[in-house]
């Protein structure tokens, strides 16, 4: 389902990734404030995915597979672990070693992540918020890569909690990921405002019941 047709979703602008601004909402539908707002991490707050797209090609050269840009985005917000299960099973990887590969994956993006650089018009709602409201980072990343990369764009001192793939049991488009940052900011879920760039995060906020901001990539 795309995310335009997503219950609780607003859309921002193209090219709102970049500067533009994003559409969101001013309060909840009775006219409250938001009490918590969370936000992915890749492609959401910093703009790694090219990176991680490049890891990846990098991976799975060496193991004789090629793997296309477009495929790529589809997989955004499915955890590392479940890309290289869909990758065995669908694509013909043969892997003996995922929790090895996992790992080289995630250090050939360290390598670039030199060149991360924030998204300004989602950094910028963070910064505007915080000490105000409490904020959280949810990801599908490992904690370690998720840590790096806040720390390496300058903003992890913005976020009361950090979320990521250790932290539950089913990932997006579960609902699991955004109630655990939302139960870890004492915030209750129809209360908080989401920031995402991939459809399973969008289902995933939908599902937890709360409302949406969806960023586009702004090469689209």
């Amino acid at each position: 389902m795309p995310p335009d047709r997503l219950p609780n979703s607003r859309i921002a602008q193209p090219g709102a990734r970049f500067g533009g601004k994003l559409d969101i909402p001013p309060h909840l539908p009775d006219g409250r404030p938001f009490a918590g707002y969370l936000f992915d991490c890749d492609g959401t707050l910093a703009d790694t995915m090219p990176l991680h797209y490049r890891a990846w090609r990098r991976l799975l050269a060496e193991h004789g597979m090629s793997f296309s840009e477009a495929f790529f985005y589809e997989l955004g917000g499915k955890p590392t672990e479940l890309i290289f299960e869909l990758l065995r099973r669908d694509h013909g990887l043969v892997l003996s070693d995922v929790a090895g590969a996992i790992q080289r994956k995630e250090e050939y993006f360290v390598e670039l992540i030199h060149e991360v650089r924030p998204i300004e018009a989602v950094v910028s709602v963070a910064r505007q918020w915080h000490g105000i409201v409490p904020l959280a980072v949810v990801s599908g990343g490992l904690r370690r890569y998720v840590e790096l990369t806040l720390e390496a764009i300058g903003i992890r001192q913005l976020f009361d909690a950090v979320v990521c793939v250790e932290d539950y049991v089913r990932a997006k488009p579960f609902p699991d990921p955004f109630l655990e940052g939302a139960r870890r900011l004492n915030v209750p879920p129809g209360e908080c405002l989401v920031f995402e760039d991939s459809v399973l995060g969008v289902e995933a906020a939908a599902a937890a019941g709360m409302q949406c901001v969806f960023v586009p990539r702004s090469d689209v």
